[in-house]
């Protein structure tokens, strides 16, 4: 089933195109990876799959439904989403910060849905710490735990490894897996490339916001795509731990 779709959208700030013709698509059981260089479009590319960024032209769909017909507690059903800003306004208890992610159950319910996402993401022990008393990257995980209870068909991530030290990024690199393989379609967008073609099925590849490539990452990262939208000279390499990225700037 095809949970997300995005065909031939255009976004534009003033008199600039930050998306032109772009699209693709997710279903469930796939993780979907979107890349590409600073100001290529990639968080503008996720807001309009959503209908939160005003398509000029173009369609967005979720679950085979217009964006623009649905209302905010439908859109809340279908997708979960985890903006790339981090900003907690209150010092509230991590559980209460992931039970906002089960907000439609009972109260009861959304308090045990928090408290597992919470195990999931390491945070045992702290359910009861104020988030505004944790590290940035504790208090990520407490917005990837929140992102997690709702256990939606779709959930979609703005550089949710940003700013992780290096276990926590494969540990939540390892739970979107997860949740793709019970079913769910995921959609992140990542800046480092070795992790993106690791742990993606799929890379969308975004080159001054129109897309470059939308294929498996040994094919979304060619050379000759790295050349276009990165300016890299490089290749991705089969190696006894898996796929490497080997990469240089390209010389002028």
């Amino acid at each position: 089933m095809t949970a997300l779709k995005l065909d031939r959208a255009e976004v534009r700030r003033g008199a600039r195109a930050v998306l032109a013709e772009a699209g693709f698509s997710v279903s469930a059981g796939e993780v979907v990876g979107v890349v590409g260089a600073n100001g290529a479009g990639k968080t503008t590319l996720l807001r309009a799959a959503l209908g939160l960024a005003h398509l000029e032209s173009g369609t967005a769909e979720l679950s085979g439904r217009d964006v623009r017909r649905l209302s905010d507690p439908e859109r809340a059903r279908l997708v979960g989403y985890l903006p790339q800003e981090r900003h907690v306004g209150w010092n509230m208890s991590a559980w209460r910060v992931a039970s906002l992610g089960a907000f439609r159950l009972p109260p009861a319910v959304a308090r045990d849905r928090a408290m597992a996402a919470l195990a999931r993401v390491g945070l045992s022990g702290l359910e009861d710490r104020g988030v505004l008393e944790m590290s940035g990257g504790e208090r990520a995980r407490v917005l990837l735990a929140r992102l997690l209870a709702a256990e939606a068909p779709l959930l979609v991530a703005d550089e949710p490894v940003a700013g992780l030290d290096p276990d926590a990024q494969l540990l939540t690199l390892d739970l979107f897996r997860e949740e793709a393989d019970r079913g769910a379609a995921v959609v992140l967008t990542l800046h480092d490339l070795g992790l993106a073609a690791r742990a993606c099925d799929r890379l969308v590849v975004l080159a001054k916001g129109r897309v470059a490539a939308d294929a498996p990452p040994a094919q979304a990262l060619s050379p000759e795509i790295l050349a276009e939208a990165f300016g890299l000279e490089g290749r991705l390499q089969t190696t006894s731990d898996g796929l490497v990225l080997t990469a240089r700037r390209r010389r002028l």
